[in-house]
């Protein structure tokens, strides 16, 4: 009988197979080992009406990159941000004929230009999203910086330094509130302009906070 010696190629072919066979067994066996990735769980809140989610800190960026769909935490940003702002054009209203410092008076001004059309974009914004009169979980939260009536009262009052003074100091309290209520929608919202907005408010507040107590 005789026997054929393997072709050169024939054997080329089986080594090939044992290669490929080898590396599918390292394949599984990594799947097998590595385990799945996990990381912190992040409360998402809901829509209105929605209670909120628990996801993990890659769904939640997920969810915020493929929907920036309104949440409760946006729309109250925007009910209330409206109220703050309100509150600091009643105060920088006085400043015209009340405040002896110039540079006080130019600071009101500003202030005005400033977060009145802030207000009309936030009201345009709430309109979009049908959602000028929804009630949300946050709505009843305290607003930080807010003056007192009893402080406003007293502003009200003032005259020459002694306005220029507490309107100084009133309105550093009330910046700061702003910019904690920016960035807690920052963290909480799911909305890419209200996120825009809330970074307006901080940037622009932080640095008319540097310029008043400059001025105090």
């Amino acid at each position: 009988m005789l026997f054929r010696r393997p072709s050169h190629a024939s054997l080329v072919t089986a080594s090939l197979a044992v290669v490929v066979l080898a590396l599918g067994g390292c394949d599984s066996d990594s799947e097998a080992k590595s385990p799945k990735s996990s990381g912190p769980s992040v409360i998402v809140p809901g829509k209105p009406g929605e209670a909120a989610e628990t996801l993990s800190a890659e769904d939640a960026a997920k969810q915020r990159t493929d929907d920036d769909t309104p949440n409760s935490a946006d729309i109250a940003y925007a009910q209330k941000m409206i109220e703050h702002h309100t509150q600091a054009l009643e105060m920088t209203q006085l400043a015209p004929k009340q405040a002896e410092s110039s540079a006080v008076k130019a600071l009101a001004e500003r202030i005005t230009a400033a977060q009145g059309p802030e207000i009309a974009t936030m009201e345009s914004w709430l309109k979009a999203n049908d959602a000028e009169n929804t009630a949300t979980a946050h709505a009843h939260e305290a607003m930080p910086g807010m003056a007192t009536e009893a402080q406003l009262k007293k502003l009200r009052a003032a005259k020459g330094k002694a306005f220029d003074e507490l309107f100084l100091k009133l309105m550093i309290t009330h910046h700061d509130g702003a910019i904690t209520m920016a960035t807690d929608v920052k963290g909480q919202g799911n909305n890419i302009r209200i996120e825009e907005m809330a970074d307006d408010v901080i940037a622009q507040q932080t640095s008319e906070i540097s310029r008043m107590r400059d001025m105090s």
